[in-house]
């Protein structure tokens, strides 16, 4: 790890190789998401502007997410990536629990796409998703119980600002009806 890396102590790095696995998943699917969004349609024959097509604002995202993909992969590689496992192992890398982690992740980015679109207000799933997603990552057991109250109290703050926000932006800067 850099010098400059620091890490909170209840973070544990991911080994080399589940960042190489995650970086190749994410440039599949960053590649696949600029294509799709390459073929959506420009309304250039309807005398639309360049800003105005639907497939701008994805495209942007899916370059950006092949960009950092092979950022993160390369410096996987560079960590010991293809190296055999047993030798990471050896150099006292025991492989984290990640899994756990992931798991909420997943758990919460489903709750938010199935449970909450299209049944509360979009502003309010936003929130809700923000706050839930702060909260479980920032979670460390071994704060005293009023830092605990202060950080759920500083995410559902943050969840409440970001679904007001990403509205707003949406319905009057982009003119999106969000359900």
């Amino acid at each position: 790890m850099a010098e400059n890396d620091q890490l909170l102590p209840h973070e544990v790095p991911a080994p080399p190789r589940t960042d190489l696995w995650i970086a190749v998943v994410v440039f599949v699917f960053g590649t696949a998401a600029a294509w799709l969004a390459f073929r959506m349609p420009t309304y250039v024959e309807q005398k639309g502007e360049i800003y105005t097509a639907p497939g701008l604002v994805p495209g942007i995202y899916a370059v950006v997410m092949v960009l950092l993909s092979i950022w993160l992969g390369w410096r996987a590689i560079r960590q010991g990536a293809l190296r055999n496992q047993a030798a990471n192992l050896q150099n006292n890398e025991s492989p984290p629990a990640i899994d756990m982690r992931l798991t909420l992740a997943a758990a919460v980015c489903l709750l938010f796409v199935v449970g909450l679109i299209g049944r509360v207000p979009f502003w309010l799933a936003a929130a809700i998703f923000v706050t839930m997603f702060t909260s479980l990552f920032e979670w460390q057991s071994d704060q005293p119980v009023s830092l605990r109250l202060r950080r759920i109290g500083e995410a559902a703050l943050l969840g409440l600002a970001t679904g007001i926000a990403v509205t707003l932006i949406f319905e009057k800067v982009f003119y999106v009806r969000l359900p």
